[in-house]
């Protein structure tokens, strides 16, 4: 069973508490005003005194306190609604009791409950009006009012709160969600969808504003077969360690992350292609040192191409498929090197 749901008798236990305690106390000013019988005091101290210990604990015995719960929350609003015949049917109390009960159900976020919470508030006036009889007298006294006031203000202020909480959570659930969609799991550098975002940005201040910009496409050299021969575990290693010297060659301004496969890219905006030149062959370099943990005699090497963003550069695509051809210049030139294309067209003058 979920965790929400198992928590659910346990949240909503004290909330219970308070709703059904704050509505007997405004039925108890009804009754006290109109001297009602014990009879009538009895039948308002157990529904909002007594049945939310008596809810708690049906819930913890329960099999299924889920189900059990649902069934309480139908029992609050009969509960709620036999109050309206015990109070003669006085107008504000009344509505207040008939009001907040609803907007409880709505509240919980529970599908339908608001729905079927209605058959058993009318069934609860049936029963409360069968106990106390039939009796009209909807004026309500200044100091019946004044004892709905501290409900109409706790209530909504509780509601805020809760409301307050859940979009609280919704937001925060919903930066993780974006986190998880921009960052690459295995390797902490960002995913496709964002690199192609940022790669689009820097390709529109190029033709915009002629601001630099240079792609690197790196690939990991022979990983098929370190995969092959040492297993996807190794090869996700490999990849993690491409990543981190990665990381340790970009600025805070680049964007990084991972194409597909042992496949990397690098966003570099503002750079010219000799200074992204440089850094690609660190990057070179530096993987050429690095060494697994759990395979030290394993060498890892890649291959890098460099393309500076271009006019002729008609999209996106393009830009990518430069990058691309300097990636296999470097393959076909015999792997664990750089190759770069010539430096970017000039816009031409106007």
């Amino acid at each position: 069973m979920p965790t929400r749901r198992r928590q659910m008798p346990r949240r909503i236990y004290p909330l219970r508490i308070l709703g059904m305690g704050l509505g007997g106390m405004v039925v108890a000013v009804v009754l006290w005003e109109r001297q009602a019988s014990a009879a009538a005091w009895l039948a308002m101290a157990l529904p909002a005194f007594v049945w939310p210990h008596v809810a708690y604990l049906i819930t913890r015995r329960s099999k299924d306190p889920y189900r059990a719960e649902m069934r309480n929350l139908l029992i609050d609003s009969a509960m709620a609604a036999s109050f309206v015949p015990l109070m003669h049917f006085n107008l504000l109390p009344s509505v207040l009791l008939v009001t907040l009960t609803m907007v409880d159900k709505i509240t919980t976020g529970i599908r339908g409950l608001w729905a079927r919470s209605i058959p058993a508030m009318l069934g609860g006036m049936v029963a409360g009006a069968a106990f106390a009889g039939l009796h009209w007298a909807p004026d309500t006294s200044m100091r019946v009012i004044m004892a709905c006031l501290p409900v109409m203000a706790l209530h909504t202020l509780s509601v805020s709160i809760v409301s307050y909480q859940l979009i609280r959570k919704t937001a925060q659930q919903n930066q993780l969600l974006d986190e998880l969609r921009r960052v690459d799991a295995l390797t902490g550098l960002f995913g496709r969808g964002h690199w192609q975002e940022q790669a689009e940005a820097a390709l529109r201040r190029h033709h915009t504003t002629d601001e630099p910009a240079c792609m690197l496409m790196l690939d990991i050299d022979h990983f098929k077969e370190i995969n092959d021969e040492h297993g996807h575990t190794v090869g996700d290693e490999v990849i993690r360690a491409l990543a981190h010297v990665v990381r340790g060659n970009v600025r805070a301004g680049d964007c990084a992350g991972r194409y597909g496969g042992d496949e990397f890219a690098i966003i570099l905006p503002g750079m010219q292609a000799k200074d992204a030149l440089a850094i690609a062959h660190r990057i070179r370099e530096q993987t050429e040192g690095v060494r697994l943990r759990s395979l030290p005699g394993v060498r890892i090497t890649s291959s890098i191409g460099v393309a500076p963003a271009d006019h002729r550069h008609s999209s996106l695509r393009a830009w990518i498929d430069a990058a691309d051809a300097a990636l296999y210049a470097a393959k076909h030139g015999g792997r664990n090197r750089v190759a770069g294309s010539i430096e970017p067209q000039l816009a031409p003058a106007v």
